[in-house]
Formats: structure tokens, C-alpha cells, sequence
């Protein structure tokens, strides 16, 4: 069954066939000269007037032939479909089918009526020459083959039937296979003709195809023979040499195509014999694929595949995007997005290289550095501020790397150097010296002015032994003795420094251990009234004491615990401890605890005092929380909230080591306080300078006009003690003159002993007046 493109392929050759008809009008006005000449030359010898009719007849008949191929060729063949084919195909066939008739019936006229040989000789030899323009001109039509033989067979062999002469009968039956010849030589030329024609369009619409596929590939295509030489090059191909379209490289080498993109510079002259090597292996089989580039921006990638005869086929694309996108890629793989310096894995790979090539008595040094108080410059002026700082630091990093530094980035402010070929600490000195006045100094971000210093720590090893990520174990805690010394400066790693951070990691385990198990205590620091002669109540202050090393200072592990997250699960300890203890107290006396910077951060602290609280049934009134201006600066905003909240509780807020930072002031006013503790600062050389006494009165005047009451801690001294009694700067007292920090067992023992005492003075008093 054929498809519909195939039956439109037929139906176009068809009208071929059918136009074929129309033509060629030479030959039929050379056949109907030769009729009428030879039916009028009967007519002559005969003077039969039947043969002057015939000779008008077949005149007329092309006449009218002539008449309908013009108004065959006034039609728009573009528009015809079959049935217009058809329809012109009938009316052509009706002016053959005519003058076979008029021929044959001529010739059966001569046979039966005429009787003269010449007539006869005359009229058959015409009708059987027009039989050959059956096959050579009217083959085009089936339908005209049919009618046209049988028009000139049926009375020709009527004529020889009605003679009833048995060889004429004989003669009758010899034309049959003669005319069923005549047909299947037309027939037969027709068939193949149109087969013929149909296998040629089919070849044609699929090397159209092809032609269409191949110069529409993405991929450039050049197909060789034997010699090397082009047999087929597509539009892709051309495009990526940049060859003119109209060019014909048929024939041509393919060196030629090369030369002619290096004359119009396309490829570097000093690239092309390096190309033309590595096309040539392709050619020969010696490759299969190649990644060729053809100058300083475009790479192309080749397959080649051998052809069946001698030859070969290249394929090809430009892959130069994709070589881009790869170098990108490998690009953010080895370095950092922000500041464009190798990062950690790409650092390691380029330090290996360095110690490979490095002597073996050499030293080498690996330097981590980060930048003091960044977080400060992120803070006030923004991430986007800081970030702008990190990629100036490292500018001038950079700067350093073209020298023998190997520099990265490792995250954050933290910036690592590896420095090979170190002679002595002399020299690592120098090269730090260099590093650090190179770095440190003023830096313009957004147009403000940045003084930045720098903080480092450095490990140090001979090249043989060094290895890397111990060296950075190393440099991070000479970084951070670096830190707890003076700022812009850096620390060579010593073992005491691996010493002392076990010893740190030790205690944090043994931290988080103690906090779980509640093994750490609470001391009690009282607060008498200015008398000394009652205890109000007492500052609770944690305690550790580790198993192995002793006692802990709390700025120690306190410190541990902030590093840790831990911070809020010390507080909590020490709350629900503190609280349980002040429940065996008497009842005029509260416990005081400190609440940290992560505490008052966050609103779930409020929680957990009102949840020990309840536990232990301890009044609100009973429990003060101090907060200290540290505490303060990191989320004010959350911190009033907490103390408000506290406050509307029934609690007692207290300001502590107040007068030692920059805005105290301002909070005594900010935040919801009942009590101001005044820093040992301003009791210390009280009675030596007067000033002192002065900057004491100023500021617990100025509380007071607040409503606030004062607690002074650190007095020591009894002398301390007077002025602050004799100033009443005082309504309440902490420090040693009373009472240094104390167990529980200890303080209820001095309460319980102050107040027999008072009960003793007070009968006393009693006694004198009676």
C-alpha cells in the first residue's frame, strides 16, 4: 500500500505522462502530412472521393488536436489534482482514437471495397507506421494505448475477415499478436518509465533529506576518500572553518582547508602544523577522538570513523563552551568564590607539590591568620562590608603568593600560608615580620577608613617530616596563645601550647559531665547591711572542682561553657540549685544569681526561673537576678524583654559591676532595675584618693534620684567600710570585711550565729532599759 507521499509522487508523474502527450506537436503534424498525402494519393489513382473524405477527416482531426493542446497549455498545472489528470488525459485520448479509426477503417475500405492493391498496400503500411508512435509518442496514457489499437486492429482485421479468403483470415489472425505486441511494447515503456521516474524522485526527495539532515547537524562533517581529499563537507563544517559557502572543496585536500582559514587568520600560522599532526592521525586511524585547539578561544572535538572503501569521516563540534564551563567548574572547585584564592582541597594539593620539590634539610612553616575583631567590622557596617574587607585582604595575599607563599582561604576570616625554604626562626621571624606589615594597616571600605590588625599562629617543620594537617592543628593553638596575648602579633606553636589544649578539651568533657551530674557546687558570698550586723541575703557563684586538676576558676570553665553552647545548661544548674538552698533560709533573706549574655538572649530563661521556682516553692521576691553590661550589648532589645518579664514575677533586678563600661548610664534608665552593685573599681584606693569618694557619691546620687538601692561590692578594709558608712553611699555590703565566698553549710552556720548574736544585743538592750 503506498504511503500518501508516495501516491502524490505517482500522481505527479502521472502528469507528466499526460503532459508528455501534449508535446512533441512536430511529429504529429509530420504524421498527419503523411496521412493526408497518402489517402489523397488514393484518392488520385482511384478517383474514389471516399479517400478525399478521409484525407479532410484526419486534417480536421489535428486541427482540432492543435486547439485542444493550446487550451491544455493555458491551464495552471500547479493546481491540478488527479481528476483534472484524468480529464485531460480522455479528451487527449478522443483525437488518436479518432484518426486510428479513420486509418483503419480507411484500410478496411481498401480491402473489401476498393480492391486495388496499391489502395490496399497504401492504407495498411500507413495504419501500421502509426502503430510505432503508439510506443514512441502515445505511450504516456494506458487508456490511449488501448483505444488507439484497438481503433486501427478491429477494422483492419474486419477488412481481411470479410475477404474470406483463408490466408487473408490468416493474415487477420497474424495482426492479433502483432497489435497485443504493439501494446506491451507501450505498455512496457510506460512502466518502466514511470518506475523509473518514481525511483528517481524517491532518490531524489532522500539524498534531499540527507542533504537537509546533514547540513542541519550541530556537528561539522567532512567525509574523505582514500587520497585524503573532500568528498562531502556540511554547512556546520564550513561555518566552524569559516569557509565560504559558495567555495566548492570537492577534490580538495583537506590541508587546503586549513590554509585557507590561516590566510584569513582564523588560525594562528604557529598552530597549524600542530593541528594538521593530529588531524593526520585521525585520518589514518592512529586516533579515534582528539580535542584539537585551533586557536587562543575555540577548541574543537574529532571523531573519526573509518569508511568501508578507503576514506574516512571526521565529526566535529566546537566544545569551547564546554571547555569554559569545565574550567569554571574547576575553577569553584579549587577556589573560593569570595576572594579568589585556591581553597582547602586545591592549597593541600599545591603545598604537596611545594614539599615534593622542597630539600629535605629545609624548613617549612604553615602560618594561620585571621583578622582582629572582624566580627566588629561585620556588626556595625554589615556582611556585605565584610565580605568586601576579605576580598581586599586578599589583594594583598595575592601580592605575596607571586613570591614563594602558598596562600588560601579556609572559611570565615581565616586566611592559611604555607612557606617552604625557612633557613631558621631568624628567618621565619622576617618572613612574618613582612607578612604582617603587609597585611595590617589602613583598608577603604565603602568609603570609611579600617584600621585592621591581625592575629596569627605558626607551626613549623623540616620539609622531610612535615605533615599538614598536624602542622594546622599546631598553628590553630599558637593562633589562639596569640590571642590571649596582645593583638596584632603571632606565636611560633611550643609543646606547652598542645599541653595546655588537651588540658582544655579534657575540661570541656569533664564539663558537659559535671553539668549533666550536677557535680558542680555553689559558693555564697553574704550581703550584710552597712552595720555588719545582719545578713540580707547572698550572691550565689558556682564552683568546680575537677578530680584531677583541682579547682577551676570560673573564668575558666565559664568561658569553656560559652565555646561549648553550653552556657544556658550552667545557668539552669545553678538557678534550680540556688533556689533549693534558699528555701532552708529564713525568710527575710534572698539569693542572688548571674544571668549570662545566652541567657538574657534568650526568652526561654524566663521558663526555667519560673519552673525552679515552682519546684522549689521559693517567693519570686526571694530571688534577685544580676546582669552585667556585657550581657547586655549583644541583644538589648530581648534583654529588657527577659528583665520585664522577670520583673513583672516579683523579682529583683540588679545592674552588676556597674561603672565599667561605656553605657551605664543609659541602662539605669532602659532597663527595669531595683538595684545597682557598684564595681569594686570604685572602692579600691577609696581611702587614699579623694576623687574616688567623689566619683562613688556622684554615682550612688544619681541612683538614688532613680529609685534605685546600691549595693557595694569588693570593701575590704575597715577604713573602706567608714567612708562608705559615714557617705551613706551604701544599703548594702559584699566583700571580704564580711565574708568571703562560703558553702551553704558554712553561711547558714554565720546566719544562724549573727542572729543568736543580734538576739543576745537585743535582750541586752532590753535589760539597760529596765
Amino acid at each position: 500500500m503506498h504511503s500518501a507521499n508516495s501516491t502524490a509522487i505517482a500522481d505527479d508523474v502521472r502528469l507528466s505522462f499526460v503532459s508528455s502527450l501534449y508535446e512533441k506537436r512536430g511529429t504529429l503534424f509530420a504524421g498527419m502530412i503523411a496521412h493526408v498525402v497518402a489517402a489523397t494519393a488514393i484518392y488520385l489513382r482511384l478517383d474514389d472521393p471516399y479517400y478525399l473524405f478521409c484525407a479532410f477527416s484526419l486534417f480536421g482531426i489535428w486541427a482540432l488536436r492543435m486547439l485542444d493542446m493550446q487550451a491544455f497549455d493555458r491551464c495552471d498545472k500547479g493546481t491540478f489534482v488527479l481528476s483534472d489528470t484524468l480529464h485531460w488525459e480522455r479528451r487527449y485520448v478522443a483525437g488518436p482514437v479518432a484518426g486510428a479509426l479513420v486509418l483503419g477503417i480507411m484500410c478496411a475500405y481498401a480491402l473489401v471495397i476498393s480492391q486495388d492493391p496499391f489502395a490496399e498496400l497504401v492504407s495498411i503500411s500507413i495504419t501500421l507506421a502509426s502503430m510505432i508512435s503508439v510506443v514512441g509518442r502515445n505511450f504516456g496514457s494506458k487508456l490511449n494505448v488501448d483505444m488507439m489499437i484497438l481503433a486501427a486492429c478491429l477494422p483492419l482485421m474486419a477488412g481481411f475477415l470479410l475477404l474470406r479468403d483463408p490466408y487473408m483470415i490468416v493474415m487477420a489472425m497474424l495482426l492479433l499478436p502483432l497489435f497485443l505486441t504493439t501494446r506491451d511494447m507501450a505498455n512496457g515503456v510506460r512502466d518502466f518509465l514511470f518506475n523509473t521516474v518514481i525511483a528517481e524522485r524517491k532518490t531524489a526527495e532522500i539524498a534531499e533529506r540527507f542533504d537537509t539532515a546533514l547540513n542541519n547537524m550541530s556537528h561539522g562533517l567532512i567525509m574523505l576518500d582514500g587520497q585524503g581529499r573532500i568528498e562531502v563537507i556540511n554547512h556546520k563544517a564550513r561555518e566552524i572553518f569559516e569557509l565560504d559557502s559558495t567555495m566548492n572543496l570537492r577534490g580538495r585536500a583537506l590541508r587546503a582547508a586549513l590554509r585557507l582559514r590561516a590566510r584569513n587568520g582564523s588560525i594562528p600560522r604557529e598552530n597549524l602544523i600542530k593541528i594538521s599532526t593530529e588531524l593526520e592521525k585521525l585520518v589514518s586511524g592512529k586516533d579515534v577522538r582528539s580535542l584539537i585547539k585551533f586557536d587562543d578561544k575555540v577548541w574543537l572535538e574529532f571523531t573519526s570513523r573509518q569508511r568501508r572503501s578507503n576514506g574516512v569521516v571526521l565529526i566535529f563540534e566546537d566544545v569551547t563552551s564546554r571547555i569554559e564551563q569545565e574550567e569554571r567548574i574547576l575553577h569553584m572547585a579549587r577556589f573560593d568564590n569570595l576572594t579568589g584564592l585556591p581553597n582547602r582541597s586545591w592549597f593541600r594539593e599545591k603545598v604537596d607539590l611545594k614539599l615534593s620539590k622542597q630539600k629535605c634539610e629545609r624548613n617549612v612553616a604553615l602560618v594561620v591568620l585571621d583578622i582582629d575583631d572582624f566580627k566588629h567590622v561585620n556588626d556595625t557596617m554589615g556582611h556585605v562590608s565584610g565580605d568586601k574587607l576579605l576580598s581586599a585582604v586578599a589583594a594583598r595575599l595575592r601580592s605575596m603568593s607571586r613570591q614563594k607563599l602558598v596562600v588560601s582561604r579556609f572559611g570565615g576570616d581565616e586566611f592559611v600560608l604555607f612557606v617552604p625554604d625557612i633557613a631558621d626562626e631568624a628567618d621565619l621571624r622576617e618572613t612574618m615580620n613582612q607578612v604582617l606589615d603587609t597585611l595590617s594597616g589602613t583598608y577603604v571600605i565603602d568609603r570609611h577608613k579600617l584600621f585592621i590588625n591581625f592575629s596569627a599562629g605558626v607551626a613549623m617543620s623540616r620539609a622531610d617530616t612535615a605533615q599538614i594537617e598536624d602542622m594546622h592543628i599546631q598553628a590553630d593553638l599558637a593562633l589562639y596563645e596569640a590571642k590571649r596575648h596582645e593583638k596584632e602579633n603571632w606565636f611560633l606553636f611550643e609543646q606547652e601550647m598542645d599541653r595546655e589544649y588537651s588540658r582544655r578539651q579534657r575540661l570541656k568533657t569533664d564539663l558537659r559531665d559535671a553539668i549533666q551530674t550536677q557535680s558542680l557546687t555553689l559558693a555564697y558570698q553574704p550581703m550584710f547591711n552597712p552595720e555588719g550586723t545582719r545578713i540580707v541575703g547572698a550572691e550565689a557563684l558556682s564552683r568546680w572542682n575537677h578530680p584531677e586538676f583541682g579547682p577551676v576558676s570560673p573564668a575558666v570553665y565559664i568561658s569553656l561553657a560559652e565555646e561549648m553552647g553550653i552556657v544556658g545548661e550552667l545557668s539552669r544548674s545553678v538557678i534550680v540549685q540556688a533556689v533549693r538552698t534558699c528555701m532552708e533560709w529564713p525568710e527575710e533573706m534572698f539569693v542572688s544569681v548571674n544571668l549570662s549574655a545566652h541567657d538574657l538572649g534568650d526568652r526561654a530563661i524566663v521558663s526555667v526561673i519560673s519552673d525552679a521556682l515552682s519546684e522549689s516553692g521559693l517567693a519570686p521576691e526571694r530571688l534577685q537576678v544580676e546582669v552585667t553590661e556585657g550581657g547586655l550589648m549583644k541583644d538589648l532589645a530581648t534583654a529588657r524583654a527577659v528583665l520585664s518579664e522577670l520583673r513583672k514575677m516579683g523579682m529583683t533586678i540588679a545592674i552588676d559591676d556597674f561603672g565599667t563600661g561605656y553605657s551605664s548610664l543609659s541602662y539605669l534608665d532602659l532597663l527595669p532595675l531595683n538595684k545597682v552593685k557598684i564595681d569594686r573599681s570604685f572602692v579600691s584606693n577609696l581611702t587614699e584618693d579623694p576623687r574616688k569618694l567623689k566619683l562613688l557619691r556622684g554615682v550612688v546620687n544619681l541612683a538614688r534620684e532613680l529609685g534605685l538601692d546600691i549595693i557595694v561590692e569588693g570593701v575590704e578594709t575597715e577604713a573602706q567600710l567608714t567612708l562608705i558608712r559615714d557617705n551613706n553611699c551604701a544599703d548594702l555590703i559584699q566583700g571580704y570585711i564580711f565574708g568571703a565566698p562560703m558553702l551553704s553549710s558554712a553561711f547558714e552556720e554565720l546566719a544562724i550565729r549573727l542572729c543568736q548574736s543580734n538576739k543576745s544585743m537585743r535582750k541586752l538592750s532590753l535589760s539597760g532599759r529596765a
